[in-house]
């Protein structure tokens, strides 16, 4: 006898596409590797999305690390060909990222369009940038708490921050946390991925 497999059933089954947008340098290596391990581990396929063609040269802290290939240069990118969007930190790397202008409007595109997007660190300057702060909670490294602010978002400090598709945490420390967040909202919806409890 045949297997009834519903509709919703077979969408949880369907592999989904992450963009991992970062600049071409900058970006601290932890907050892509270990979000992109779980994104791969659950099934899931993910893409290193960049200014520019060739590599990116990720950091640990402020040493160099590794480098990873850039699969799809911005200007080839469009949100609906994606599931969900992550955005690592690195201070380097947003500060960069929020300089060119399809970076910018590709973030923008994401956070209209519904689709998760995921922040970790430094990456709300560019949320910041692409104006989606507005109304907003969301946390972030805390040197950017002041910026959120006068973006009219509001800032606070907790390991994971969920409002709608935004999907934010404070620095490395909060990666579990974070990653199944991102895992969570790829899998099950946006609102399936819940704030962690204050502490």
């Amino acid at each position: 006898m045949a297997v009834d497999v519903t509709r919703d059933q077979r969408r949880a089954n369907v592999a989904k596409r992450v963009a991992f947008l970062v600049a071409n340098e900058g970006i601290e290596q932890v907050e892509l590797t270990e979000p992109w391990k779980a994104v791969t581990d659950a099934g899931h396929e993910a893409v290193v999305v960049s200014p520019e063609a060739g590599e990116v040269q990720m950091f640990n802290h402020l040493d160099k690390a590794d480098t990873r290939a850039v699969d799809v240069t911005v200007s080839d990118a469009r949100a609906e060909d994606y599931d969900a969007l992550v955005l690592p930190g690195g201070v380097a790397n947003p500060d960069n990222l929020r300089t060119h202008a399809g970076a910018v409007a590709l973030v923008r595109d994401f956070v209209a369009s519904g689709r998760p997007v995921a922040a970790i660190c430094h990456a709300p300057w560019t949320l910041i940038e692409a104006d989606v702060v507005s109304g907003r909670r969301l946390t972030s490294w805390p040197s950017l708490k002041t910026d959120i602010r006068n973006a009219g978002g509001e800032w606070v400090d907790e390991s994971l921050v969920v409002d709608g598709n935004l999907i934010t945490s404070r620095n490395p420390d909060d990666l579990p946390d974070f990653c199944g967040a991102v895992v969570e909202a790829l899998e099950h919806g946006s609102a399936a991925a819940t704030s962690a409890p204050s502490a």
